[in-house]
């Protein structure tokens, strides 16, 4: 193989990306927008999440990047939050901590099963709704927390989590306009 052609993991990888991209230009779903960082990278994807209606974050505006790896869809992007989130299941880093974006397989400190966890049938549109779905939960879970702070805030001091989480995503909407 010469060392201009792509491996084929690379190719299959940026033809799905190609294609989920067009499908969300063609057909947007609600509560949320997907478009490239950079034109030339289809592997690097800055996301906008609307804050679901009713929830704590109602009214926010959270910018997150979608990470993927050459071998997808075969192995899940990384998902980071560029908005400040406080969130049991999102690392103070912004990067998130759900199932499906966890490597396929079993889990090796069995917390989660191997149908809970990153499947080829996932996509950025069934991403991004786990990710809206994750923020709808009020209160969330704090089981194997990824930020320890923000799951100890919820059992001790649940008003105090809801109205930091509100004052965040009020923030949110400032910086977006």
């Amino acid at each position: 193989m010469s060392s201009s052609t792509p491996p084929q993991s690379t190719t299959t990888s940026a033809l799905t990306l190609r294609r989920q991209l067009q499908e969300l230009k063609k057909k947007p779903v609600e509560g949320f927008s997907a478009g490239l960082v950079d034109d030339n990278n289809l592997y690097e994807w800055e996301i906008m999440i609307i804050g679901p209606a009713d929830t704590l974050y109602e009214g926010g505006f959270f910018r997150a990047r979608l990470t993927f790896p050459e071998q997808y869809p075969l192995l899940p992007p990384k998902m980071r939050f560029l908005s400040d989130m406080w969130h049991p299941s999102i690392y103070p880093d912004g990067n998130v901590c759900i199932s499906i974006l966890h490597d396929p397989g079993e889990d090796q400190w069995g917390y989660e099963h191997a149908s809970e966890r990153w499947t080829p049938v996932h996509t950025v549109t069934s991403i991004i709704m786990s990710v809206i779905s994750l923020l709808s939960s009020d209160p969330p879970g704090v089981d194997s927390p990824a930020n320890v702070d923000a799951a100890k805030n919820v059992r001790e001091d649940l008003p105090g989590y809801r109205k930091k989480v509100r004052r965040l995503a009020r923030k949110s909407a400032e910086e977006a306009f």
